[in-house]
């Protein structure tokens, strides 16, 4: 029997990187897939993955709790049920020393990795409840200590936090809430960048410093691979972590964030 057969998994962020490799091993394993993203590009994957189960794709902005409602909403009119939620949106939008940031650039950060996030909890949580039945993975992230993104540090230790919280809750209710903390991860180009500025010097500079910190901090001296961390998201999805609950779970080559 494959690890997904029969469940209803929805993933957000989907469209691209993790969340795309996430989507194409869950629909290999048998899982019914909702896939959200604010590019049309999820449509691409909707589009590839049907040969191999039933796909609904959504372009909705996640952002904003609507978003996330309607996510939730038309995944559960579709399948009838939400037995996995991957909470994968989020990104560094810029990477710079905090006191080059913008007020504006702050909040920007902070909106694209935590609230979705939160968002996404809160709408898929009732219709977990119903069912007595579920299993959250939040993608974090080690660059909770790193440099040069501390809007967007601050923003994933939020992660952390919201995760543990209702794990404490929901841990009786027959719901687990787990997070899985990628480190440097090695991805074809963004098709879609999460900022298209071109940089300038001192911002190539700075994001340099990023990493070879990445590096420096990993035991193994190297970048991961998609597959391996879609492998921790899917385990920490899959009945093998049935006792599993209210765990971070760094996947950064012995970086523990």
């Amino acid at each position: 029997m494959k690890t997904f057969e029969g469940k209803v998994m929805l993933i957000t962020g989907a469209a691209q990187g993790i969340g795309e490799r996430v989507a194409e091993l869950a629909a290999a394993q048998g899982a019914r897939l909702a896939l959200v993203d604010r590019s049309p590009l999820v449509q691409d994957l909707r589009a590839r993955l049907e040969a191999l189960t039933d796909v609904l794709a959504l372009e909705l902005d996640l952002e904003q709790f609507d978003g996330a409602q309607q996510a939730a909403q038309r995944t559960h009119e579709r399948f009838g049920r939400i037995d996995i939620l991957v909470n994968n949106v989020g990104g560094t939008i810029w990477a710079k020393p905090y006191e080059e940031y913008a007020p504006q650039e702050i909040e920007a950060e902070v909106r694209r990795s935590l609230f979705p996030t939160l968002w996404g909890c809160r709408a898929v949580l009732p219709y977990m409840l119903a069912q007595q039945q579920g299993a959250i993975v939040n993608v974090s992230s080690i660059a909770t200590r790193s440099v040069n993104r501390v809007p967007y540090g601050a923003a994933k230790g939020g992660v952390n936090a919201l995760t543990a919280c209702l794990a404490f809750e929901n841990g009786e209710r027959g719901i687990r809430i787990n997070a899985v903390a990628p480190g440097g991860t090695e991805a074809p180009p963004r098709r879609i960048p999460r900022n298209a500025a071109e940089q300038s010097p001192a911002e190539k500079a700075w994001y340099q410093q990023i990493v070879d910190q990445t590096v420096s901090s990993s035991l193994m001296k190297r970048y991961g691979s998609l597959d391996e961390q879609a492998a921790a998201i899917l385990f920490l999805a899959s009945d093998q972590a049935s006792y599993i609950t209210g765990t971070v779970l760094p996947v950064g080559g012995g970086d523990q964030g």
